[in-house]
């Protein structure tokens, strides 16, 4: 019998909870679950009043995966939904992950949480900037920090704060709070910033994605300012072989980098820094910390 879980008022069917899902480290789907449960406060912080797009990887990352921006078969009648535009002419439904009882019913699906740079009441309006920092073997995250410093210098010129965060894969994310700007200006700006690195910086960096030019550099990705792409949302779990997490780092971590294991955090990591640093992503949710795009 599938058990069923009570939280805050909604009955919630959690299945399979003894399934391994990652079997380089034995961990369970009710480890996944326990996992959502406790960083539950820091997680929905940053979905809040954000349409969310789910990978989902019922059977493992090594299953199959499949990315899903329309509320799943079967939602529930009481998790949120939002119209939101997919283009000029056309608009659908997604998902809005806003209390625990959404977020657990949403982490038994076995999903990524991603995110757009706007809020749901503001398509196309973004209120953050995000560099992926990806690095080209035989670069590693060591490398994506070196250029993480550069593009902070550069933001703060501009009077702009950027905070960090691992991609919870082989990279590193930078988010920048900003007051609401369009999109396409927004995408502007970070291209611009990319261009800039590359030119300082062209033994380390890329701005392009092509493939021949990467190897052993780090590639500044700045389309996920797009408005119709989203980046993995901070403190998601990832389909990776381990069940690594999309961690917020302190730019003391990211200066003191020597070797990638630095900057791996995995599921069990995460109650232990959020007890000792706190969320290092807050910022992005306090407004008083927005600058304004030059």
């Amino acid at each position: 019998m599938t058990p069923i879980a009570e939280v805050e008022g909604r009955r919630i069917a959690l299945s399979n909870l003894e399934k391994v899902l990652y079997p380089a480290t034995g961990t369970t789907k009710g480890e996944v679950l326990h996992y959502c449960a406790t960083s539950a406060g820091a997680l929905l912080s940053h979905l809040a009043n954000r349409p969310v797009s789910f990978l989902r990887y019922p059977d493992g990352p090594a299953g199959q995966l499949f990315f899903t921006k329309n509320p799943p078969p079967g939602t529930p009648s009481w998790v949120r939904r939002a119209t939101v535009p997919r283009s000029a002419e056309q608009s659908a439904e997604q998902v809005l992950v806003e209390d625990l009882a959404t977020l657990m019913w949403a982490a038994n699906l076995v999903v990524e949480f991603h995110t757009p740079q706007w809020q749901v009441d503001s398509p196309a309006r973004a209120d953050r900037i995000v560099f992926d920092l990806d690095p080209g073997e035989p670069a590693t995250v060591v490398e994506c920090c070196a250029a993480a410093l550069w593009l902070r210098e550069r933001l703060t010129v501009d009077g702009l704060n950027a905070y960090a965060k691992t991609s919870g894969s082989k990279g590193l994310h930078l988010l920048v709070p900003l007051e609401p700007t369009p999109s396409r200006e927004v995408s502007a700006y970070a291209k611009s910033l990319a261009v800039e690195a590359e030119a300082e910086l062209p033994h380390l960096v890329v701005h392009r994605m092509a493939r021949a030019l990467r190897p052993g550099k780090v590639f500044v990705d700045h389309s996920q300012n797009s408005a119709a792409k989203t980046t993995a949302a901070p403190y998601t779990l990832r389909a990776r072989t381990e069940p690594t997490v999309s961690a917020p780092v302190s730019w003391e971590e990211v200066g003191d980098c020597a070797a990638p294991e630095d900057l791996v955090f995995r599921i069990g990591d995460i109650a232990g820094r959020l007890a000792r640093y706190g969320d290092l992503l807050g910022p992005l949710i306090n407004l008083n910390r927005a600058g304004r795009l030059p």
